[in-house]
């Protein structure tokens, strides 16, 4: 097996090093599950990657959102350059599932939009799990849903060697079956091409290469990988592993089992419906279901395939399905699944099941699924955490739920590499929290430094940002109505200065790294609930201790008993990092981190506005810019830029029909 190395100029501090021994050594004598506690800022993710080193195991990192799973994925490319790091959340920008609301007579069909690239991730995801051992794979909640059988997927790949003979009729009738479609004029992901004895395989998990065959007869003479964008050879291979282009891809018995089994179902269901006197959910399913039949029996695959994964896989009513675990698992070898965020993120993989299962019901009762629909589902919770991984739960306030499970095997990091304390809390009368925060605000802004607000409504937030522009602040606020791209937007500004301060309701709590903030104001902390429960306090209190000057203003007329615990827990760490910091002479320095590049497009792309007149321009010119744009799209999507390499696929489409 290859080995996990890092690479990093750094090395771990003191306290990182105690957290990795404790965890690896936890893990080796056969604990199941652990816990690393650690503080806002003291390098958890380096400390994840340490260990991931020195056990040696491949890795599944979960994280309740994909903003931060996209931050984890680019931290963790960085660490480990030479293996194989992937990617794996849900692929669609857009995803509407399908729903039928009896009260209203109302069935809103499914609706999607599927980011090819994000496609692609994934299927690199489960085609490097099947052929490496030094896999880390960074998903969202994605990893809890259902997919096809690692086995059948491997039975479907096609092994290529030098030398090994194959027919062409049967390689080209392969290739269709595993999901391929040939297409000799426009060539694409999921394509092939045929040209004499040379046939071109663009694998649907590549990003901008392709694979090449020569043959002599039936004998393959040479293979070599191809630059798409170049049309040139690349490196030649002796061997090469070809993966279909969809976990749900199954080989011909199974397809016929699978036919074969819908349509006993089918015939069941009627019956039940002919004779409950359910004549119209009769109808209703079997129009859909006879065509879904229809486009099995001619492509392999037809639309919302998931919901007959219980014939695809051959798996009984009420199965675990199987997932991205069982990719792990087919080798039969120890991995792990590190949690980060487990605080937010196990109770909403608790939560998935049920939502899932309730919308479901409601499709087969009215005749809009069949029965078997229902075993298309995400894991139940049970199911989870009860998988053969060893599991190490990552949170600066993990929930009792994981310090229980750990049973002792909780490992604190305290200490900051920085150097940083813990924030210093000052409590304020809420009376007049509006004029104290103004003039708190002005002393932090003449320092060249930012301030966060965290307040409890939307309406207050725009409020309080109006209020405060009257008064001359440069002031922006920040909530659920506003899109992911916006939301980047604003924190660069924030960042980067082109404002002071920044007003949110609960965007402001988790995996936000911003070293410019040294002030959080709390308004109305004494105002018990979610937003200001005692995790929801330490979290945003966390966001003051990139700074040297971090300070949290608390707004209230008494203290909780969620306030006091969160001042309790992070003054006894402040004392903790400060008795340290002095034992060893260190001089506490803010963290610095880069300001991340904007997502936004501006309207055209510098190519298009070199040549305003597409229509008249030639074909030739227009194929030139189609292949730069293609090259932009394809770095933007290498850097998960996801939103700017979707608005450019879109400009390559507009010119392709011209």
């Amino acid at each position: 097996m290859k080995n996990f190395e890092i690479s990093s100029k750094f090395s771990p501090s003191e306290d990182q090093a105690r957290a990795v021994a404790n965890i690896v050594a936890s893990v080796r004598s056969g604990n199941k599950y652990q816990t690393l506690l650690g503080v806002t800022g003291s390098g958890k993710t380096f400390t994840m990657a340490n260990v991931i080193k020195e056990l040696n195991m491949p890795t599944l990192i979960m994280t309740h959102n994909k903003s931060l799973a996209a931050q984890l994925y680019s931290e963790f490319k960085g660490f480990f350059p030479q293996n194989h790091v992937e990617y794996f959340i849900s692929y669609y920008d857009y995803y509407q599932p399908e729903a039928y609301i009896p009260r209203q007579d109302l069935f809103i069909e499914k609706d999607s939009d599927v980011n090819q690239e994000l496609e692609r991730l994934r299927l690199s995801a489960t085609a490097s799990l099947l052929s490496f051992d030094d896999v880390i794979t960074v998903a969202s909640v994605s990893a809890n849903y259902g997919l096809g059988d690692p086995a059948e997927y491997k039975g479907m790949v096609l092994f290529f060697e030098i030398g090994s003979k194959f027919s062409t009729k049967f390689l080209l009738r392969k290739l269709v079956d595993m999901g391929y479609k040939r297409n000799d004029d426009f060539f694409d992901r999921g394509n092939f091409r045929v040209n004499g004895d040379v046939i071109d395989i663009y694998p649907a998990y590549f990003n901008d290469e392709a694979f090449r065959i020569e043959f002599f007869g039936d004998e393959i003479e040479a293979m070599y990988h191809l630059d798409v964008l170049e049309n040139k050879k690349t490196q030649s291979v002796k061997k090469f592993i070809l993966y279909p282009t969809s976990q749900f891809i199954v080989g011909e018995q199974r397809l016929k089992s699978t036919i074969k089994g819908i349509e006993e179902e089918l015939e069941q269901r009627l019956k039940f419906f002919e004779d409950a006197g359910k004549l119209v959910e009769a109808q209703r399913l079997k129009g859909r279901v006879e065509f879904d039949l229809e486009m099995l029996g001619a492509t392999g695959m037809c639309k919302g395939i998931e919901n007959y994964a219980r014939y695809l896989t051959g798996q009984k009513p009420g199965e675990t399905p199987y997932s991205l675990f069982d990719y792990y698992e087919s080798k039969g070898k120890d991995y792990l699944v590190i949690v980060d965020e487990s605080h937010v993120s196990l109770p909403q993989f608790r939560g998935m099941f049920a939502g899932d299962r309730s919308r479901k019901e409601t499709l087969v009762e009215y005749g809009f699924r069949l029965p078997s629909a229902l075993d298309n589902r995400p894991l139940m919770f049970d199911e989870f955490i009860n998988k053969k991984a060893k599991f190490l739960f990552v949170s600066a306030t993990p929930n009792d739920y994981e310090l229980d499970l750990s049973r002792g095997a909780v490992y604190e990091q305290i200490l900051r590499p920085t150097g940083l304390l813990d924030p210093q809390i000052i409590l304020k009368d809420s009376d007049n929290q509006v004029e104290i925060l103004h003039d708190m605000a002005k002393e932090v802004i003449a320092r060249g430094e930012r301030i966060l607000v965290t307040v409890l409504t939307k309406k207050m937030a725009e409020e309080l940002s109006k209020y405060y522009l009257e008064l001359g602040l440069k002031v922006k606020y920040m909530h659920s109505d506003i899109d992911a791209i916006e939301r980047n937007e604003l924190i660069r500004g924030l960042r980067s200065g082109e404002y002071d301060m920044l007003i949110g309701i609960n965007l402001l709590r988790e995996g936000l790294d911003l070293p410019e903030v040294s002030l959080i104001a709390i308004m109305d902390a004494d105002k018990e609930g979610f937003l200001r429960s005692r995790t929801s306090l330490i979290q945003t209190m966390g966001r003051a201790a990139r700074n040297v000057h971090g300070q949290v203003v608390m707004f209230c007329k008494k203290i909780t008993a969620s306030m006091q615990e969160a001042i309790d827990i992070t003054q006894k760490r402040r004392k903790f990092q400060d008795e340290y910091n002095r034992a060893h002479g260190i001089t506490p320095h803010s963290a610095s981190r880069n300001i991340e590049e904007s997502l936004k497009i501006e309207d055209g792309t510098e190519i298009l506005r070199k040549g305003a007149n597409l229509e008249k321009m030639p074909a030739a010119e227009r194929a030139k810019i189609v292949k730069e744009l293609r090259k932009q799209m394809l770095d933007a999507a290498a850097a998960l830029e996801f939103e700017k390499a979707a608005a450019l696929r879109d400009e390559i489409a507009k010119l392709r029909k011209l």
